[in-house]
């Protein structure tokens, strides 16, 4: 029995995952303490994080170059990549709120979501508020730009 397409990318989007995952694990992305530490410079700042920071901008740099020398991935007909987008407030304001709740909860959505593999308390509670922060802005966010004009 051979695998379609479809069935290929399923099994490659679970597997990336998985790897994604465990590589959070080993790197103590998931763990809220370790980060913190990393984020608190005049405290007790550990630097091991840019250890995962600069192998991830290195890893990401030989992709971005073995993807900009492909006409196209392997289980796919193009690359699906972001239209450029501007600056505006709602990007901005996103990015904040996103700092502010990385910097209380010592979680970002990837490594929070591998936590609930460990199940870290601090998980058990961030991600279902997190997954209710994302279904009320998609509810309501953008009505709340439209009324006050933003684009």
């Amino acid at each position: 029995m051979s695998l379609s397409r479809a069935h290929l990318r399923l099994i490659a989007g679970g597997v990336s995952g998985v790897v994604f995952g465990v590589g959070l694990a080993v790197a103590q992305m998931t763990n809220p303490n370790k980060v913190l530490n990393f984020l608190d410079l005049t405290g007790t700042w550990d630097a091991s994080l840019l250890l995962v920071l600069g192998a991830a901008t290195g890893l990401f740099a030989i992709a971005s170059h073995l993807i900009d020398s492909a006409k196209a991935p392997l289980l796919d007909d193009k690359f699906h990549f972001p239209e450029p987008r501007v600056i505006d407030g709602k990007l901005l304001g996103g990015s904040v709120l996103f700092g502010i709740g990385w910097g209380i909860a010592g979680y970002c959505p990837g490594p929070a979501i591998a936590s609930l593999g460990f199940e870290n308390p601090e998980a058990l509670w961030f991600v279902p508020a997190m997954l209710s922060g994302i279904a009320l802005q998609r509810r309501f966010g953008s009505a709340v730009f439209k009324e006050r004009g933003a684009t």
